[in-house]
């Protein structure tokens, strides 16, 4: 793994280490900018803008480069093939790489699996992922090979993952880690929030605190336009975090963190 490219855990796939989120807005050029610049890891999640899908569907024939990650929240599992069924016919796509199981703050039940087991068989999905806020929960289903990637909420203010989900993980074969939230919904943006005498991090700050960590595959980014995802790309450009810099990101999100308790 570099600080640019990793593979994406038991998948065997190579990523740029950089996810594109469907949810903020971001129109359909900065889709095709992203890919042009190595992402390929787009999340057409909880709300599925139709810019984003514009993107996407431009982004067809090169299908077999990139990774589409598609996000049900269903708890029927009769739901969960029409559900994803409707996303694909939007996109005009056969199949999602990921299918991504939505908050799931317990196991996953045999029902559900075996919705996306059979989704599995019909050839409509590559891998399962999960997305949870309880986080030994990844510890406890990370050796399970029914489950390939999950998705947790890691940054500055929330660094619980760290004693919890990275150094938990499985040596040997362990699943793909993707996180989200890199700027705890902007807390960490925001100047009154920031204890006097500290300088603001920058949303490229945030993801480098991210990508600093090397169980992290992936770093969801949620632009909104063109410029905030090249403030993401900037956090490539500039590399990983300096110690120093790690410890004025621990300071400020302790601070943060400790305001709201």
């Amino acid at each position: 793994m570099s600080f640019t490219r990793a593979t994406l855990g038991r998948t065997g796939i190579e990523v740029c280490r950089l996810g594109l989120a469907s949810s903020y807005g971001a129109p359909a050029t900065t889709v095709e900018q992203a890919f042009d610049h190595g992402v390929n890891y787009f999340y057409w999640g909880s709300l599925r803008r139709n810019p984003f899908g514009d993107g996407l569907r431009a982004l067809a024939p090169h299908r077999d480069r990139f990774l589409l990650v598609t996000q049900s929240y269903s708890r029927l599992a009769s739901l969960i093939a029409p559900s994803l069924e409707r996303a694909l016919r939007a996109l005009r796509f056969d199949y999602t790489d990921a299918l991504l199981l939505g908050l799931w703050n317990g196991a996953p039940p045999p029902r559900i699996l075996d919705a996306c087991r059979k989704l599995r068989e019909r050839g409509l999905v590559r891998y399962l992922a999960v997305s949870t806020h309880n986080r030994p929960l990844i510890a406890r289903l990370a050796a399970d090979p029914q489950f390939d990637i999950f998705h947790v909420r890691y940054n500055a203010v929330h660094r619980g993952a760290e004693r919890e989900v990275f150094s938990q993980l499985p040596a040997q074969n362990p699943p793909g880690l993707v996180s989200f939230t890199a700027t705890s919904w902007r807390q960490l943006l925001t100047p009154k929030r920031i204890p006097p005498g500290e300088k603001l991090p920058t949303a490229a700050d945030c993801y480098r605190f991210v990508l600093s960590q090397p169980a992290v595959n992936i770093c969801m980014t949620g632009p909104s336009n063109a410029s905030q995802f090249d403030q993401a790309l900037n956090a490539l450009t500039q590399g990983p975090m300096s110690d120093d810099e790690l410890a004025w990101m621990h300071r400020i999100g302790e601070a943060i963190r400790g305001a709201r308790s």
